[in-house]
């Protein structure tokens, strides 16, 4: 067990190994704090403490930056949300202490979610310039050095899926051909070079 004391009513703590999901302070006398990381939870007593659950967080949005999502984006988020509401309202779980995490787990997700879905602004592809590189298009591109063509949509935070072929338009790539026409050529700095990125398609659908 390690202790840390600091004579001042803030602390900055070093960074905690990822089984400690908690900070126990403990106030002593001068208005001295001590910072006492847990016990791992093999030297704690079952029944002792109860395991604080985590939530996994949503694919990342800038502060500030507007949450755009295409039409497909924004059924997806709301498929989401019905999924997760039927599955708390059909948890089977009959221990009390394990439902208790269950639910906090389902309702630590739907909260995030229901904030995604409340920020969200739809964007209709093809409402956009049919010749320049805006959220919602289907780019087509060629490296210089490179003779297969690769093909990517721009999507919304949550839509984004590599393997499908699409990129949330926060990400590098889709920012840096954003605003460019077909025949472009567009400097990206890639695995730290320099590569020419040639623009050879723009769709919307």
């Amino acid at each position: 067990m390690k202790n840390y004391s600091f004579n001042s009513r803030f602390v900055i703590c070093p960074p905690l190994p990822e089984f400690i999901y908690s900070i126990n302070f403990t106030y002593r006398e001068k208005k001295t704090i001590f910072i006492t990381t847990p016990m791992s939870r093999g030297f704690v007593k079952e029944g002792d403490q109860e395991e604080t659950p985590i939530i996994p967080p949503r694919a990342a949005l800038p502060a500030g930056v507007t949450n755009y999502v295409t039409p497909t984006g924004m059924k997806l988020l709301l498929t989401e949300r019905e999924k997760l509401e039927n599955e708390r309202s059909s948890l089977a779980t009959t221990d009390e202490q394990q439902r208790r995490i269950e639910l906090a787990v389902i309702n630590g997700k739907l909260d995030l979610l229901n904030e995604r879905i409340a920020s969200a602004r739809i964007l209709e592809p093809t409402t956009q310039p049919k010749d320049e590189v805006r959220f919602g298009a289907t780019v087509t591109y060629k490296i210089a050095t490179s003779p297969s063509p690769q093909t990517f949509q721009i999507v919304g935070v949550d839509e984004a899926d590599v393997p499908q072929r699409k990129i949330a338009f926060v990400a590098p790539i889709a920012t840096a051909l954003t605003g460019h026409k077909v025949g472009d050529v567009v400097p990206f700095q890639l695995e730290g070079n320099t590569r020419q990125l040639e623009i050879v398609s723009i769709m919307y659908h």
